[in-house]
């Protein structure tokens, strides 16, 4: 064993990588990619499983360390797939399609066939169709210049139709790799390590977390017929939702269980806050209507006059509008709003959070941190 000028791991002839986070681990400089403790390396040489030290604090305790790779260092790393011959499966989080979407995917994985996967179908209220949920998914593929061959709907936590989709896998592979892809905080990592449980017995090989980007290179995982299912780094997606709350703010704002919706009956010019981080205001209609909600269940919602909105939203975001919490404030980008009018009834999404049921006939506007897309679909319940 030993150290190469780049301070990597050479063992029996074979670069040492952390089977949790996929960089080349070295034992040299605790501030770089891959570092691990020499007495930890010859603990994981012997056992086969080597994790550097930022993927054992991060399974053991929960926490997060920074790290040196940049977003052209991720793309970098996807663009080497648009010169292969595979299936790509393309993760995204049901919850946050937009904030999911990798702008030019085309451009990373060429020619080559695209399986859309929404992740976290077990937090949706079980009155909603699938049927609708991958017609939208797949609405807002194309819309991105994405063409899925099919869409698969699975949750990573619960392995919910885990094994259908082992089966599309292996249907519309036809013998390459398999490349699985997707940007930060979608359960990309938790998907395959549920496909390694299911194929091997192996539970939690790949390093998982709530935090965004953990997985610092690709990681191939050996197919029975000689292919690799391959994971790779998840794009950093700067406008998701989850890029503006800290860990622990994040578990309030992202449904943990099913959502249980919630009815407001509200007159107009009257406003709803979900924390700090999302607003909903009834402009103007003709009468009281009820809106329904759907956000993570824990989340504080905050009823008030839409003429004092401004004024609430200033003295407590922080307080009694909480999450962002107070240590976070300075990292939440002011809300921008979003005004629709609807002719029908319809969803107001706000991307990473959740969505409310308006009726038609009826003006409403969504207030979302800047960069964090709100938008308007068909009512999917």
């Amino acid at each position: 064993m030993a150290n190469t000028e780049d301070e990597v791991i050479i063992y029996n002839d074979e670069v040492i990588t952390c089977i949790g986070c996929g960089a080349r681990v070295q034992t040299v400089n605790p501030d770089k990619l891959g570092y691990t403790p020499k007495s930890a390396l010859n603990k994981g040489i012997e056992s086969g499983e080597v994790y550097c030290q930022r993927c054992f604090r991060l399974r053991h305790y929960n926490e997060i360390t920074p790290v040196s790779l940049t977003d052209d260092d991720f793309l970098k790393l996807l663009t080497q797939i648009q010169d292969t011959d595979s299936l790509i499966v393309y993760v995204v989080d049901i919850f946050d399609v937009n904030g999911s979407m990798i702008p030019g995917l085309h451009r990373f994985v060429g020619s080559n066939p695209v399986l859309l996967v929404g992740n976290k179908v077990d937090i949706l209220p079980s009155s909603i169709k699938y049927t609708k949920i991958k017609d939208w998914l797949r609405q807002q593929a194309n819309a991105a210049g994405i063409r899925p061959i099919d869409v698969e709907l699975v949750s990573a936590k619960t392995s919910f139709d885990i094994d259908h989709l082992l089966k599309s896998i292996d249907k519309y592979r036809d013998g390459k790799d398999v490349y699985v892809v997707g940007v930060t905080n979608v359960g990309k990592s938790t998907l395959i390590n549920q496909i390694i449980k299911q194929s091997t017995g192996i539970s939690e090989l790949i390093t998982t977390s709530r935090f965004p980007g953990t997985t610092l290179d690709q990681i191939k995982i050996p197919l029975d017929d000689g292919r690799n299912l391959i994971d790779t780094p998840g794009v950093i997606q700067p406008e998701q939702m989850a890029h503006f709350l800290n860990g622990k703010d994040l578990k309030i704002v992202s449904p943990q269980k099913t959502v249980k919706p919630k009815v407001y009956q509200l007159n107009p010019e009257q406003t709803l806050f979900f924390g700090g981080i999302g607003r909903f205001d009834y402009n103007s209609g003709n009468k009281k209507h009820g809106f329904t909600v759907y956000v993570e269940n824990n989340l504080f919602i905050h009823r008030t006059k839409l003429s004092n909105a401004d004024e609430f939203y200033k003295k407590h975001v922080g307080g009694m509008l909480n999450p962002p919490t107070e240590d976070n404030l300075d990292d939440l980008p002011k809300l921008v709003r979003h005004e629709f009018k609807i002719t029908k009834k319809s969803d107001i999404v706000i991307e990473g959070l959740g969505w409310i049921t308006v009726p038609e006939g009826v003006v409403v506007s969504g207030w979302a941190p800047e960069g964090v897309s709100v938008l308007v679909r068909p009512a999917m319940i």
